[in-house]
């Protein structure tokens, strides 16, 4: 703000230099490229005061001091959840009365703002070394590597849940007409627990769990659709079994199973969706389904079946493509959270 001022100064100081020399307002402003009427205001002044700076203004007085100012930023900054109530607060045991906007705008002048806080999985310092670990591990392995990879997961569709925080554009006292509302039944109105696989080539398998899902109901399920799965796939020898840390994934007789079916499974850190794709596609997923509005279970899975079919290939090999900056995200983070 100082520098401009100064050059502003500067400029208008060579105005009336040239202006001394002879030089009329037109010839002024062309040498200077600003219009005639900013050059007659400046000289005017000039004549006028003998000076061409700008006086300071009188306004109405701080009520926050610069200490009190530099006090609001470091709270925030050691307790990000701290509210500007509580600022308000802490001002008023001072003797300060000042409004919540007003130690908002004080906060954004230090490039401070509120923002809804992301909900990430809690990482204990063994989930953030053995991120890191795979990370390291993993950051140099090629496309051909990654293109061998069978990632699995499993997700909780809900009926209506994904309608949750929707906004509608309506007219004064119109809230309660039918098109603005949002339809809901008592428990959420069921929901479904799905088991789904994909792969460079697209998607694989997307199954149903009935019930709850145990170790014995997890086997019956990779029994039944990973071999399937992997010929659709057209996965060869060599082929990757990717999976969460899940107790029924890791248990002794899940264990036993793969062991007799010969599964080369990847080590997987805890604690870590952000490091499995497919946690991209649920989201693509839930929203195409709910676009279509089922309106009961039957319809749920029916809609997720045919939607996941519809994923394209190339949807999942950009993905894989862009995996690296997933890697480089949480070695940057020293095994912590990432955006992604």
């Amino acid at each position: 703000m100082g520098v401009t001022k100064q050059l502003s100064n500067d400029l208008k100081t060579k105005i009336v230099h040239h202006h001394g020399l002879g030089e009329g307002y037109r010839k002024l402003s062309q040498r200077f490229k600003l219009s005639v009427s900013t050059v007659r205001n400046i000289l005017r002044k000039w004549k006028t005061t003998g000076s061409v700076q700008v006086k300071a203004r009188s306004g109405r007085p701080r009520k926050s001091s610069d200490r009190q100012k530099r006090r609001m930023a470091r709270t925030v900054r050691v307790n990000p959840q701290t509210s500007t109530k509580d600022l308000q607060h802490h001002l008023a045991a001072d003797g300060v009365t000042v409004h919540r906007s007003t130690i908002r705008c004080t906060l954004h002048k230090e490039m401070l703002y509120a923002r809804v806080m992301q909900r990430k999985p809690f990482l204990r310092p063994q989930h953030k070394q053995s991120r890191l670990r795979y990370a390291q591990a993993h950051l140099d392995k090629p496309a051909s590597f990654w293109n061998k990879v069978l990632w699995t997961d499993e997700t909780k569709i809900e009926l209506f849940g994904h309608n949750k925080g929707c906004y509608a554009w309506r007219k004064k006292n119109t809230a309660f007409q039918e098109k603005h509302l949002l339809p809901t039944v008592k428990y959420g109105g069921g929901s479904i627990m799905l088991w789904g696989c994909v792969a460079s080539a697209g998607t694989g398998n997307l199954v149903k769990v009935e019930g709850r899902m145990d170790s014995t109901q997890y086997q019956q399920i990779l029994e039944t659709n990973v071999q399937e799965s992997v010929t659709k796939l057209k996965l060869r020898r060599g082929w990757i079994f990717q999976q969460d840390n899940d107790p029924k994934h890791c248990s002794k007789s899940t264990k036993a199973f793969m062991q007799r079916n010969k599964y080369n499974v990847l080590e997987w850190p805890s604690q870590s969706p952000d490091l499995n794709i497919i946690e991209n596609l649920w989201c693509e997923l839930k929203r195409a389904v709910h676009a279509r509005k089922p309106s009961n279970l039957n319809e749920l899975e029916m809609f997720c079946k045919e939607e996941w079919s519809k994923i394209p290939s190339t949807t999942i090999q950009t993905l894989i493509g862009t995996y690296r900056k997933h890697l480089e995200a949480v070695i940057s983070a020293k095994g912590g959270s990432t955006k992604y």
